[in-house]
C-alpha cells in the first residue's frame, strides 16, 4: 500500500483531533508505542486510539504497516519494514541500519482489524483521489466507528463530488443507526439513506439496530428492509435469469451440431460430446504450444484456437462418417450403438494420451475479471461465450441460406430421395454435413474450455442436454435450437433456487416428455414432403 504524503497525512489526523477538542488522553505517544509491544489486542486498540488522538505524524505509516503485518515491536522498540526491505524507526520515520534484535510482528485479531479499518477510512478522506475517497468512506462504513463522526461531518461539508458525497452519508448513516444517543430524527434519516443504498451492506447495518429502539425507530427500519429485500428480490431474479442466458448459449453450442446432423442424416450421434471434448483438447494444446514458444501470444490463443478446433473436429466427424456411419443409414439402432462404442474409443485415446486428470487451459487477459450491474456480477468469460455463440448461430444460418452447400444441406433434409433424383451426392452432402456437425463441437469445445473442466468426460456432461435441446426446439431447425437452449437454460436457473439443481434438471425433462406427446416434432417442426410422410 503506498504511503499518503505527509501533508495530506498531517491535514487528517489535525482535523481529527480539531473535532475532538478536549478529548485527547492525558497519556503520550510514547505511551502509545509501549501499548504496541505489550502483545495484547486491547493495548494495540488503545495504542492506534492514542496515536490518531495526539495526530503523530508517523501514525498513517505505523497503522498501514500494522494492517499488512510489517508493524515488529518488542524491548521498548517499535519498526517498520518497508516493502522494499527499509527498516524504519516508527516513532521518528528514520531509516536504521537494522532491525534491533528480539522483535515480533505485532499481532492482529477480529477487533484490531476493525479498529485499523476505521482508522484507515478516516485517514483516507481527505485524499485528493475520488476513488480512494470513495474507498475510505466504504471502510468507515464497515467499521462503523462512532469516533470519526465528526470527521464525516467535516468532509461532508468540504466534499464537491456527488458519488463520494453520497458514499460519505452512507458511512455517517451506517454510524448513526448504531449510535443509541443520536437524536431519534438523524436516526430515521439515516434510516432512510441505507434503504436508498439498498445493498446487504445496508442491509446487514439496518438489521443490527438495538433491540431497545424506539417504536418508530423500529417502523422506519421494518419499511426499510422490506424495500431492500423486494429490491434485492428482482436483482437476484435478473442474475438468475443471466446465468440462465449464459447456460442457454453453452447449451445452443453443444447442441447446434447435434441439431444439423441429426436433422440431415438422422444419425443419432452419440460421439457429439467427445467432438465437444476434442476442441477443447485442441485449445489446450494450442496455448501449450504459445506458453512454450510464443508467450507473448498468449491473449490470441482462443482466436488461433478457434479455426484449428472447428478443422480438427470437422476431420474426426468426417472420418466417422465416411468410415462407420455411412453403412448404418436407416438403422438407427445400430447407429447409435457403434457412435456410443466410437465415443468410448474417443475417450479412453484421450486418456492415453493426455492422462485422466484436469488439464488447465487459461483465459485470455479480456475474458478475465468481472464487472457489476446494480447488484448483478457479470463474467466476462460468460459475456463473450453469449457473444461466440451468437456468432456462431450467425454464421450456421449464413451457411445454410447464402451457400450452395447450405442449399443442398436443405434439399436433403426436406426430401432426400427427391434431392438425389435431381444430381445432388447426397452420400458427399451427408458427410460435409457431419463434418460441419462436428466441427461447430469442436467450437463449443473452445468456449467450455474457459468455464468447466478440460478432461476426457466433458463430452459427457453435455450429450444429454444436447439432445433435449434438438427435440424440444425441432430436429433440423436452428431457430428451433436457440429458442429452445435459451428457454431450456433460463427455466433451469430460475428453478435451481426453489428446487434444487437435480430436481430442477427432473422437472425439465418431465415437462420435455409430456410437450413431444402433444408435439412430437418440436416448438418449429420442418416442412416438407418426406418429413411430413
Amino acid at each position: 500500500m503506498r504511503i499518503l504524503p505527509c501533508l495530506l497525512r498531517t491535514l487528517a489526523l489535525a482535523m481529527l483531533l480539531a473535532l475532538h477538542p478536549g478529548a485527547a488522553p492525558a497519556q503520550s505517544a510514547d505511551d502509545a508505542f509501549a501499548r504496541l509491544g505489550a502483545d495484547s489486542f486491547s493495548e494495540t486498540n488503545r495504542a492506534i486510539e492514542l496515536l490518531i488522538a495526539q495526530a503523530h505524524p508517523q501514525a498513517a505509516l505505523i497503522i498501514e504497516a500494522l494492517a499488512e503485518g510489517r508493524l515488529l515491536a518488542g524491548g521498548g522498540a517499535v519498526v517498520v519494514r518497508m516493502p522494499d526491505g527499509r527498516i524504519l524507526d516508527a516513532r521518528t520515520g528514520a531509516t536504521l541500519p537494522a532491525a534491533p534484535a528480539g522483535l515480533a510482528a505485532v499481532r492482529l485479531n477480529n477487533s484490531v482489524r476493525r479498529t485499523i479499518q476505521g482508522a484507515l477510512g478516516g485517514l483516507g478522506l481527505l485524499n485528493p483521489d475520488a476513488g480512494k475517497r470513495i474507498a475510505a468512506a466504504e471502510a468507515v462504513f464497515k467499521s462503523r466507528d462512532a469516533s470519526l463522526l465528526p470527521v464525516l461531518e467535516g468532509a461532508i461539508a468540504k466534499e464537491t463530488n456527488a458519488r463520494v458525497k453520497a458514499a460519505l452519508r452512507q458511512a455517517q448513516a451506517a454510524i448513526l443507526v448504531a449510535k443509541s444517543d443520536a437524536p431519534p430524527f438523524d436516526r430515521i434519516a439515516a434510516i432512510d439513506v441505507l434503504r436508498e443504498r439498498g445493498d446487504q451492506d445496508a442491509l446487514a447495518t439496518l438489521r443490527s439496530l438495538p433491540a431497545d429502539a424506539s417504536a418508530s425507530l423500529k417502523e422506519a427500519q421494518a419499511r426499510a428492509i422490506s424495500d431492500i429485500e423486494g429490491r434485492l428480490a428482482l436483482w437476484r431474479a435478473g442474475q438468475n435469469l443471466w446465468y440462465g442466458l449464459s447456460l442457454g448459449s453453452v447449451l445452443l453450442l453443444a447442441a447446434i451440431g447435434l441439431a444439423i446432423t441429426f436433422g440431415v442424416m438422422g444419425v443419432i450421434n452419440m460421439a457429439h460430446g467427445e467432438m465437444v471434448m476434442i476442441g477443447a483438447y485442441t485449445t489446450f494444446i494450442v496455448q501449450e504450444v504459445i506458453r512454450a514458444r510464443f508467450p507473448g501470444l498468449f491473449d490470441y490463443s482462443l482466436l488461433i484456437a478457434v479455426p484449428l478446433a472447428f478443422l480438427v473436429a470437422g476431420l474426426v466427424g468426417i472420418a466417422i462418417e465416411r468410415g462407420v456411419i455411412r453403412f448404418l443409414y436407416g438403422r438407427p439402432l445400430e447407429t447409435l450403438l457403434a457412435t456410443w462404442g466410437i465415443s468410448l474409443i474417443l475417450q479412453q485415446a484421450v486418456r492415453t494420451v493426455f492422462g485422466p486428470t484436469n488439464r488447465e487451459v487459461g483465459a485470455p487477459a479480456f475474458m478475465s475479471g468481472a464487472f457489476e450491474i446494480g447488484e448483478m456480477a457479470i463474467t466476462w468469460n460468460r459475456l463473450w461465450i453469449i457473444v461466440f455463440a451468437i456468432l456462431v448461430f450467425a454464421a450456421l444460418l449464413a451457411i445454410l441460406k447464402l451457400t450452395p452447400i447450405g442449399l443442398q444441406m436443405r434439399a436433403v433434409t426436406q426430401n432426400r430421395r427427391m434431392a438425389s433424383a435431381m444430381g445432388i451426392r447426397t452420400g458427399r452432402v451427408d458427410a460435409l454435413t457431419f463434418g460441419l456437425g462436428s466441427g461447430v463441437a469442436g467450437l463449443a469445445g473452445v468456449a467450455l474450455s474457459q468455464i468447466d473442466n478440460v478432461s476426457p468426460n466433458l463430452g459427457q456432461s453435455y450429450i444429454i442436454d444436447s439432445f433435449m435441446v434438438v427435440v424440444f426446439g425441432g430436429v433440423g431447425n436452428l431457430w428451433g435450437t436457440l429458442v429452445a437452449a435459451m428457454t431450456l437454460g433460463v427455466a433451469n436457473k430460475l428453478l435451481e433456487p426453489y428446487a434444487g439443481a437435480v430436481l430442477g434438471k427432473i422437472a425439465l425433462l418431465v415437462f420435455i416428455i409430456l410437450f413431444i406427446q402433444k408435439r412430437p416434432r418440436g416448438l418449429f417442426a420442418l416442412k416438407g414432403r418426406a418429413v411430413e410422410a
